[in-house]
């Protein structure tokens, strides 16, 4: 016989986890169902900028007491051109494997039920309610579904492909040696190479994420993972100093594809899409961490407050699509000859630009200071 419950969290990473909080510590019933039975690593560049931290501790989770890396500036690296810049705002750096698994354990404290080693089949509407088949068999009736599986889609509920998909994600954690970790602490290492562009920081322990995108023309033409490392190195003489003699964690590195940058999703057909499930922002701006955590609030915020899913990603939409536009644009740019070329020129004429791209991009702090709304308060205002 299929079990029910009121409201069912598809995917636990921080946009599920941390609206499955919200609802369980607003007194719902929650389930949260995660495919993956123990902690795990994702492709991520793993970067917490300050509105992702502000929106993790009001959670009741501190990256910093997990362990995670202070970033304090940015330099960028095309070709043998190399430029820096102070971040505009609090940053740090934390493997998603630490950080998703302190969500789903703040979830689990505030009374949500965690179920993992659970795969969703199928889901479909009936009536007024969904019907959530589990693989095994099992199958879940509920009256609110809020779908949080990131760049992978649940079978039958596909997202749009976005406006600049033609890209794979490449991620690998490394050991640098102690010159390696001198070079890059504290600082987001970005740089430009022909098909793509990429990000290495430290991370808890001493640990670098190396992360990049990549043409998928390029990949076909280039072949394996080490000579895609090989390429990158050989057009960034700096990447290759700061990896030399570095060790890889992994046998092989994580890799997603396709990647929908630009995607928003259009209708909600009565689901809760939240996180990338919601909206893909190009990786090149560091954005996407607080944008999964902002959708998750404000998700919270307006089913407590009775609104409806189309009209809460209406209200999303408002608050991303000029930054999103921006970004993905500015990413397909940075893909090019000529984006490698000008982008460190420009930025070493004009350090101010890194705060001026990052104000473009960031949801504006009238947006963030509205989003957490005390349960029993005044609703949250219709725009």
């Amino acid at each position: 016989m299929p079990s029910s419950v009121d409201h069912v969290v598809i995917g636990g990473g921080p946009a599920g986890s941390m609206l499955s909080t919200r609802l369980a510590a607003a007194g719902c019933q929650v389930v949260l169902l995660e495919k993956q039975r123990e902690p795990h690593h994702k492709v991520c560049g793993e970067f917490l900028s300050a509105e992702a931290i502000g929106y993790l501790e009001r959670t009741g989770v501190d990256p910093v007491a997990l362990g995670a890396h202070p970033i304090q500036s940015v330099r960028l690296h095309a070709s043998r051109k190399s430029v820096q810049a102070a971040l505009p705002f609090a940053a740090v750096a934390l493997s998603r494997r630490i950080l998703d698994e302190a969500l789903l354990r703040q979830a689990e404290l505030t009374g949500c039920e965690v179920r993992r080693g659970v795969f969703v089949e199928k889901l479909h509407r009936q009536g007024d309610n969904f019907s959530i088949q589990l693989r095994g068999g099992e199958t879940i009736r509920t009256k609110n579904v809020f779908l949080a599986t990131g760049k992978h889609d649940v079978a039958e509920h596909p997202r749009g492909k976005g406006s600049h998909r033609n890209l794979i994600g490449f991620k690998m954690h490394c050991q640098l040696t102690p010159e390696g970790n001198n070079a890059v602490r504290h600082s987001m290492e970005l740089f430009l190479f022909p098909g793509g562009y990429g990000g290495l920081s430290l991370i808890e322990n001493n640990t670098a994420n190396l992360c990049f995108v990549i043409h998928r023309s390029s990949v076909r033409a280039i072949g394996n993972w080490s000579e895609l490392l090989s390429t990158i190195c050989a057009d960034v003489p700096t990447m290759r100093e700061i990896l030399r003699d570095s060790t890889q964690r992994w046998p092989k590195p994580l890799a997603i594809s396709p990647i929908p940058y630009g995607c928003f999703a259009d209708v909600a057909n009565g689901i809760w899409p939240i996180g990338d499930q919601a909206a893909v922002i190009p990786s090149f701006t560091g954005d996407g961490m607080s944008i999964a955590l902002h959708s998750a609030g404000l998700a919270a915020e307006m089913y407590l407050a009775g609104r409806t899913p189309d009209e809460y990603l209406a209200r999303l939409r408002g608050h991303l699509r000029s930054g999103m536009r921006f970004a993905s644009t500015f990413s397909r740019i940075m893909v090019t000859s000529a984006g490698r070329t000008l982008a460190p020129y420009c930025l070493s004429l004009a350090p101010g630009m890194m705060g001026w791209i990052a104000a473009r991009t960031r949801i504006p702090d009238r947006v963030l200071n509205a989003t957490y709304i005390p349960v029993g308060h005044s609703p949250i205002p219709a725009a």
